[in-house]
């Protein structure tokens, strides 16, 4: 065994863990309490911040309140780009166990699909393996402290420092895509840092000096990072490149331009900004989308917890619900802007909570933050092409009951991709208001299906702006983009059960919106599109816009109520037999393959059903319509971020976050994702969140 003792105590825990054990007490909660604490300031366990009395849409109908005229949005759209390397990892539970997956049937793909696979056996939520079917393999394109450039200096967990970590691959990886060139052989890489976790990335410390020196260091380790990949031909495997052209780190110092009309408003103002028209940084980036004219967009998630926060008003209140003096990063002992409690920069956190819009192919431009679209925890935002020829975005914002958003252009799209780069500056935000078809009678909070079998309904997009314009009675332009949440409150907008990412399927145009769960769900309040009291393990809803691409209503249905069929008798899965189904919790993001088959990545499994969190193949049409099948399971308290498609490469990737979460530096619960390699820069005694590729052996 290796003389480091990290090592050692990581293995050790490991090898105890490797038995498969007993996990009826496994769910308390949703994630670990460190990822509740880092990641989302604990957002699950303090006092709501939705305390609006919005009516349940079961109320609403009941009550016949009239429906106000909106203005709508569309759906077309493209594909997104993706890749990555390769690694080969036995998998360590036999995959497609009978009863599981179709009791382990390889899945017939759809014409112009090339991943035929044996669904995976759930993972035992102590083990330290990405899992993968038989037959594929694994590899890391790019690992948190990899070197983007040659001046960096090979990555060394004992040798930190802010300017080497502002030169290599950033930690936490998230949001992922890679947009390849024409050519198919190059493109660049392109992944979210969302937050870090300083008890397994350093030994404890009480030093001021030595705080502040990491405090600098989370500054550089978060944000984006924009990197070149290569490979020998289509359809192989990619490695990145160092010194690439377009390598660029986009971090908490970075500097962006606010556009849209709450731009320069004295709501954004502050004593280091007068003009209230450029900001430093970006905080909390988590899912994203890439644009028909090959930007990309990331959304800024749990940025309150970044700051040091008064919560003295409503609009304080309304996103984060109690004060706090401190922080985990510490910044504000150091960096008066945040420090929301001085006079001075009260505005700062006004700044945050945007969606951030880079350009991959120019590493001198200045990224955007686009007021227009509203400020919330946004998950992140996917854009589609309405047949007007105008854009939309579609966002979820991440939190208990709150809500669902899209964003419609001003003007077209057009061949002039400069053009193009302010589509999102102009435009109008909508909030979604659901409707049940069911009596209410027979929305019980069990996950009970109604009478016609099915949760299903309608719905409004209400307008917050229309014609660049407050919509909003008693709220100004600048207040309904900066105070979204307080705007979407007063036109009675429906609480969802934590909206994560939501996308348009870009062969069918319909829409498929992640509720990852909401345990604060209460009998009082559950209706037919959050039907399940307490709700731990999330749901899917899938959306039609039933008057065209820009109209104003849609119609809805659930997909999905997840869980493990053994445990919640009431998991619905699309009308298939759910003892053939993978088990699957709380869904957070959601892709698609070249047939349209919906593909969802988790984060919570492993405290609710007991799994590790892993990808997952859903088929959406015919007589497999609903039959949840598990592709991979990602290392012990990881999460799966980013999943990207390219089945007609053969490649599948994603975002590996947070691996080893629970544990610390000098004892980690994780080796992921060099697993004791002694090549040069694995650093094998510490988890690093990275970006990996499965392909078939």
């Amino acid at each position: 065994m290796s003389a480091d003792p990290r090592r050692n105590a990581a293995v050790s825990i490991i090898e105890n863990f490797r038995r498969p054990l007993p996990i009826a007490d496994h769910a308390r909660g949703k994630r670990l309490a460190v990822t509740c604490q880092l990641k989302c300031a604990n957002a699950c366990t303090n006092p709501e911040c939705n305390t609006s009395s919005n009516q349940t849409f079961q109320e609403v109908a009941s009550a016949a309140l009239s429906r106000r005229a909106l203005l709508g949005l569309g759906a077309a759209g493209a594909v997104a780009l993706a890749v990555g390397a390769a690694r080969s990892q036995a998998p360590l539970s036999a995959p497609g166990s009978a009863g599981v997956g179709g009791a382990g049937a390889a899945f017939g793909r759809p014409a112009g699909g090339s991943l035929p696979f044996d669904a995976i056996a759930p993972v035992n939520r102590y083990v330290d393996d990405l899992v993968v079917p038989s037959g594929y393999t694994w590899q890391p394109i790019i690992r948190w402290g990899d070197p983007l450039f040659s001046n960096a200096p090979v990555f060394d967990i004992d040798a930190q420092s802010p300017a080497a970590q502002a030169l290599q691959f950033g930690y936490n990886s998230d949001y992922l895509d890679i947009v390849a060139d024409p050519s198919g052989k190059t493109g660049v890489l392109v992944n979210n840092h969302e937050y870090c976790n300083p008890g397994i990335m350093f030994p404890p410390t009480t030093d001021p000096a030595e705080l502040r020196r990491r405090g600098d260091i989370f500054k550089a380790a978060q944000g984006m990072s924009v990197v070149e990949v290569t490979r020998r031909r289509t359809g192989t495997p990619w490695s990145y490149v160092v010194d690439g052209k377009r390598n660029r780190r986009i971090t908490v110092e970075t500097v962006f331009e606010l556009t849209g009309p709450a731009a320069g408003s004295d709501l954004v103002k502050t004593a280091a900004d007068p003009e209230g028209r450029w900001v430093r940084g970006t905080l909390g980036n988590c899912a994203g989308g890439t644009t028909p004219w090959g930007t990309i967009l990331s959304g800024e998630e749990n940025f309150n917890g970044y700051f040091a926060w008064a919560a003295d008003t409503p609009a304080q209140k309304r996103y984060q619900s109690t004060s706090s003096t401190s922080t985990e990063t510490g910044w504000e002992k150091y960096d008066p802007r945040f420090d929301a409690h001085n006079p001075d920069y009260v505005n700062e956190p006004n700044r945050f909570g945007y969606i951030v819009e880079i350009d991959p192919q120019d590493p001198t431009s200045t990224p955007r933050k686009h007021t227009a679209m509203g400020r919330f925890k946004h998950e992140g935002a996917n854009v589609i092409v309405a047949e007007d020829g105008r854009v939309v975005a579609y966002m979820g914002d991440d939190e208990r009951n709150d809500y669902l958003y899209k964003f419609v252009s001003k003007n077209r799209i057009s061949g002039s991709r400069k053009k193009n780069l302010d589509l999102l500056s102009e435009g109008d935000l909508y909030v979604a208001k659901f409707r049940g078809n069911s009596p209410v009678g027979e929305i019980t909070g069990t996950g009970a299906l109604p009478a016609d079998g099915l949760f299903d309904g309608s719905g409004d997009w209400v307008a917050l702006t229309r014609n660049g314009e407050s919509a909003v009675p008693g709220f100004t332009t600048e207040e309904v983009l900066v105070h979204t949440r307080l705007a979407a409150d007063a036109v009675g907008a429906t609480k969802m059960d934590r909206p994560e990412d939501v996308e348009p399927n870009p062969r069918t145009g319909k829409v498929y919106l992640a509720l990852t769960n909401n345990s604060a769900r209460s009998a009082a309040t559950v209706d037919e599109t959050n039907p399940v009291t307490g709700n731990r393990y999330g749901h899917v809803v899938e959306l039609t816009e039933t008057a065209g691409q820009a109209g104003t209503t849609f119609g809805w249905s659930i997909l999905l109520l997840c869980g493990d069929p053994a445990v919640f008798a009431n998991s619905y899965f699309g009308g298939f037999p759910k003892e053939l189904v993978s088990p699957i919790s709380c869904p957070d993001n959601v892709a698609f393959d070249s047939a349209g088959n919906l593909w969802i990545s988790t984060d919570g499994a492993p405290s609710t059903i007991g799994y590790n969190d892993g990808l997952f193949l859903v088929p959406l049409e015919g007589a497999e319509r609903g039959h949840v099948q598990q592709f991979l399971a990602v290392p012990r308290e990881a999460e799966t971020c980013g999943p990207v498609i390219h089945d007609r490469d053969g490649l599948v990737f994603v975002a590996v976050q947070h691996p080893g979460e629970g544990g610390t530096f000098a004892a980690p619960t994780s080796l992921f994702p060099d697993y004791g390699s002694t090549a040069p820069g694995d650093v094998s005694s510490a988890p690093r969140p990275a970006v990996v590729q499965v392909y078939r052996a």
